[in-house]
């Protein structure tokens, strides 16, 4: 009889035989062809019928996705198993996602994250009471590391993605820093928001300089002037030396993100976006 601890080692093997889709990357200057989606850009949709919001992102053009509704056990109301089965239908990976992780959830996420085939189990914010001090951060990349160490345990890989309060000061150290230098790079990547370290005034460059091989993930998203986020191609960000600088960060793969689409619809922005990183950034 087959069991779900059982199912879910079977799942991680699956994962781990997962090859760099964008390993093209890595091998040489040019950049991938290939693009990912962060679905929480298109929330609404895969709420209302995740079928249906998938096979337009497949239509368009995406090859994984990042999920971003996982609620009791499920992804939109998906069993794990079944979710990655959707997604590969429609053509994509389910390659990563967004889980508010807990010391009193962990093992269940970890379990539903390696059963769906994802691959990469991302923490996208902090709570508030984890941020007010110093301290609170030596903790959370404790943290961090022994989530990373059971993540490794089941094939996965542990990331934490930035906004932009981890970027301000806190007794003349930025917040953001403590958690990249406490951290065991083996055990804990980093998902890269290029438009919220952007708004918080710092330089993706500069952190790719001093922390280099760390930002295994990005989000492509661009910065209105108004530091709204903005369709790719709309904002303000230059994202041709940041992407000639992807080997320097370790980028991987990238998903690109707009939480709110101000002037397209979702699935409109979504097009508009990959059409303009095919047509005009690998340019």
């Amino acid at each position: 009889m087959t069991t779900r601890r059982n199912f879910v080692k079977q799942s991680a093997l699956v994962v781990a035989a997962i090859p760099l889709i964008n390993n093209e990357l890595l091998a040489s200057s040019r950049l991938s062809k290939k693009t990912g989606l962060a679905l929480y850009t298109i929330r609404d949709e895969m709420e209302k019928d995740p079928a249906a919001a998938l096979a337009k992102a497949a239509e368009i053009g995406y090859n994984w996705v990042e999920a971003a509704g996982y609620n009791e056990g499920k992804f939109y109301g998906l069993q794990p198993k079944d979710f990655g089965k959707l997604v590969r239908k429609y053509g994509m990976v389910p390659l990563s996602t967004h889980n508010q992780i807990r010391p009193e959830n962990e093992d269940q996420m970890i379990e539903d994250t390696a059963e769906a085939g994802i691959k990469y189990l991302i923490l996208p914010s902090l709570p508030a009471e984890w941020m007010s001090s110093v301290d609170s951060f030596r903790r959370n990349a404790d943290y961090f590391n022994k989530v990373g160490e059971k993540c490794k345990k089941a094939d996965l890989k542990f990331g934490f993605h930035n906004h932009q309060v981890e970027f301000k000061e806190i007794n003349d150290r930025i917040p953001y820093d403590i958690l990249v230098e406490k951290t065991d790079p083996k055990l804990v990547i980093f998902e890269l928001d290029l438009a919220w370290i952007t708004a918080a005034g710092k330089d993706p460059l500069a952190y790719f300089s001093k922390y280099p091989g760390r930002f295994e993930v990005w989000h492509m998203k661009d910065l209105s002037p108004e530091k709204n986020d903005a369709t790719l191609g709309e904002g303000v960000i230059d994202f041709k030396p940041i992407l000639a600088k992807a080997r320097t960060a370790g980028m991987q793969y990238w998903f690109l993100e707009q939480d709110k689409c101000r002037t397209h619809t979702p699935m409109e922005s979504i097009a508009i976006s990959r059409n303009y990183y095919l047509k005009t950034l690998l340019k």
